[in-house]
């Protein structure tokens, strides 16, 4: 039998994600700010030769990294958070050849 994960229960679930969002956005702006300092590095280091297309593209990949990173991270906080990490069963428990390090 399959055990309930604390995030199946309605207010647990709510508190859970109302702190992921609350990360997010809070991540939004740690983004925002990489952004800036990246895109200022590079109009100081480059200069004039800093074009639109080099402005969009590093805007895109420092922020859009940043905020991945948030929410992949943010999802293992709200996992082990919530209690669902140990709401798995293990198939392997009762395997001998598997080492368990509990």
């Amino acid at each position: 039998m399959v055990k309930r994960s604390p995030l199946d229960d309605g207010a647990t679930s709510k508190v859970a994600w109302a702190r992921y969002r609350r990360l997010m956005k809070g991540m939004a702006l740690v983004s925002l700010f990489a952004v800036v300092g990246a895109l200022g590095w590079l109009r100081i280091s480059m200069g004039d030769r800093l074009t639109i297309h080099m402005i969009i593209a590093t805007a895109a990949g420092v922020g859009l990294s940043v905020l991945l990173g948030a929410a992949l991270m943010g999802l293992v906080f709200l996992s082990s958070g919530s209690g669902h990490d140990e709401a798995i069963e293990d198939p392997f428990e009762d395997d001998p050849d598997m080492n368990h390090d509990r």
